[in-house]
């Protein structure tokens, strides 16, 4: 048995302010007909393509006991019984000519990232710019794939990748169980780059404060398009009340103020809102 995927299974245990004024777009968004299963593609105001990937396998619903913030009565006003529709997603931008992908997903641990990368004719290889929303195990271990003797390999061999410092600096020095998170970081250390809340990235890439799901995580807007990581957990709840957290929220008092700032900016700019547990395809208005 291959000593890398229990090693994934183990650690995926563990899952659980910017000046937002630089940044100015077009209301324009184009939702082009999908031609691959588990994605589909949006054009933006810039011109760029945004290609929603669903890394996970089948239907996926978030259960009612993530969600104890939220009474027994508002959740059964939802009638969902079986779970709140969502999945596990990532986003790749095409834009310039080059791809740009936001999270890598689950990779060993039943990821489908590859299979779809590859029925979109698009090589892991000429992927040259990954953006980490957080740490989680279903965010970052699609970096990595099973090697020679059990040994992580890298996926996006060409890929500079990017993360926030401060969710860098937590997972390195003060979250236990982070063993798949550091070893990842430390396979990508000559491409890895930190950054800042506010900075302005390659690509007109813009990181955003979204603390509160893990200490640093991260929001990226490009153009019109806010990708928001895991800011909701069960969207046809927390859409219209984001004071209610998920139990992976690691500070949950930051957790709702980021969500209420986030989406209120989305909607003050008619941005489109790309998440990586939204419901298929990935997107809300």
């Amino acid at each position: 048995m291959n000593k890398f995927i229990p090693f994934i299974v183990a650690c995926a245990i563990a899952f659980v302010g910017c000046d937002e004024s630089k940044i100015s777009t077009e209301n324009k968004v184009t939702a082009n007909t999908p031609s691959v299963e588990g994605t589909e593609s949006r054009t933006l105001a810039n011109g760029a393509t945004v290609t929603w990937i669903q890394d996970n396998e089948g239907k996926k619903f978030m259960p009612r006991e993530l969600f104890s913030d939220a009474s027994d009565t508002l959740y059964e006003s939802l009638s969902m019984l079986a779970g709140l529709p969502a999945s596990v997603s990532t986003f790749l931008v095409k834009t310039d000519g080059k791809y740009i992908l936001f999270d890598t997903g689950l990779g060993a641990w039943g990821g489908q990232l590859l299979k779809r990368l590859a029925a979109l004719n698009v090589n892991p290889d000429s992927i040259g710019l990954v953006y980490l929303t957080h740490f989680h195990a279903d965010h970052i271990a699609g970096l990595v794939k099973n090697g020679s003797a059990g040994k992580m390999e890298k996926v996006f061999k060409n890929a500079a990748v990017y993360a926030g410092k401060v969710e860098y600096d937590a997972w390195m020095n003060d979250i236990p169980k982070s063993d798949l998170q550091k070893n990842i970081m430390a396979l990508y250390k000559d491409s890895l780059h930190l950054f800042a809340f506010g900075d302005s990235l390659p690509h007109g890439v813009l990181a955003m404060d979204a603390v509160g799901h893990t200490p640093g995580h991260t929001a990226f807007q490009i153009s019109n398009l806010l990708v928001i990581g895991d800011l909701m957990h069960g969207y046809a709840l927390q859409k219209d009340h984001p004071e209610i957290n998920s139990n992976y929220d690691m500070d949950k008092a930051k957790s709702a103020e980021s969500r209420k700032r986030i989406m209120q900016y989305a909607r003050e700019n008619k941005l489109l809102m790309a998440g990586m547990h939204l419901p298929p395809p990935g997107f809300a208005e």
